[in-house]
């Protein structure tokens, strides 16, 4: 192994041209620690929100991205064999230590989830944090169940789209939104069942499908549309609110009573590693190998791309999840 690798740094907040590709020193793990040599990592808003100085935690200058997919290189605690195949995400990564947009990084074992399959590592890399994402906000957001209807607000995100996917396998109704009429063709093919153009009011459009509202909905837009969400949705039912797509993160003078419909609950998802079981990532894979599940890569990249890649993240031209390949 070389004693420098390639890597994006970022100095200051700013525009894209702040990521900028260098060759630092690979990291020195200690017991407790993981290297792995990056194969593939996936891109998320939140490292757009890092990079622009809007995010609530983080400091400067740091190597960014906030999850990885790759191969052990070495454990010094012995916790993974050298080659194992593994993703990471979450718990400081990008933020409070250096991150993933990098040939390697070293993060706490806790955080290393390992996995097997065969799929490129385009696909595998778009996988663990929009999968983590996904599958805790059905499970602990909303608490779904099969057959259920479930109304995903802001659908062409790769979140939105992995929640299609994963709500489908369960057998549940699935409505989904788009602001684009281009992409109702992308979500039809993931089995969505009603697209709805979104013009921000779509509460009466939904009960047009489903009289009494809703089961449970996952709002990936932001409170700019979370009101008429909550409106959408049956009394006794859930709205997880997990994603700010639109960057509006607060309510302002937020009054319960005028918010909540009668019986609607609300509740949030943000989650870690350690919300993703093994076997959880594992059986999803398999999904998507044997052609049960499928995964929304939208664009992949090369590490030198990476200005290219934050400005069509930014611009919401991706169409699903963005990946950065490095080459072996």
């Amino acid at each position: 192994m070389n004693d420098a690798m390639r890597a994006i740094v970022i100095d200051a907040p700013g525009p894209p041209e702040v990521l900028e590709q260098r060759l630092v020193p690979v990291p020195t793990p200690v017991p407790g620690e993981v290297l792995i040599r990056v194969r593939a990592f996936g891109l998320n808003r939140s490292e757009l929100h890092f990079r622009k100085g809007v995010a609530s935690t983080g400091s400067f200058p740091r190597i960014p991205g906030i999850e990885a997919v790759g191969v052990v290189e070495f454990a010094p605690g012995g916790e993974f064999d050298a080659g194992t195949t593994v993703a990471t995400m979450m718990g400081g990564m990008g933020r409070s230590f250096d991150g993933g947009y990098a040939e390697y990084v070293k993060v706490p074992a806790g955080q290393v989830i390992p996995f097997v399959s065969d799929l490129p590592w385009a696909t595998l890399g778009a996988v663990p944090e929009m999968l983590q994402t996904a599958a805790g906000s059905l499970d602990v957001g909303v608490q779904a169940s099969p057959g259920q209807t479930l109304l995903i607000r802001g659908g062409t995100s790769s979140v939105g789209m992995a929640l299609a996917v994963l709500a489908k396998l369960r057998g549940m109704t699935v409505l989904s939104t788009t602001r684009n009429p281009q992409k109702v063709a992308s979500l039809t093919s993931l089995g969505v069942d009603h697209v709805l153009i979104d013009d921000g009011e779509l509460a009466s459009s939904v009960r047009e499908f489903v009289p009494g509202g809703v089961d449970g909905a996952v709002e990936l837009v932001g409170v700019n549309t979370l009101r008429d969400t909550l409106r959408a949705t049956r009394t006794g039912g859930t709205v997880c609110f997990t994603g700010m797509l639109s960057d509006q993160w607060t309510i302002h003078d937020f009054y319960p009573m005028d918010w909540l419909p009668n019986g609607v609950r609300l509740t949030a998802y943000s989650g870690e590693a350690a919300d993703l079981a093994p076997a959880t990532l594992q059986g999803f894979l398999d999904a998507a190998a044997s052609g049960a599940a499928v995964v929304p890569v939208g664009r992949t990249y090369r590490l030198d791309q990476i200005v290219q890649a934050h400005v069509d993240l930014e611009q919401n031209t991706v169409g699903g999840k963005g990946v950065v390949v490095l080459e072996p």
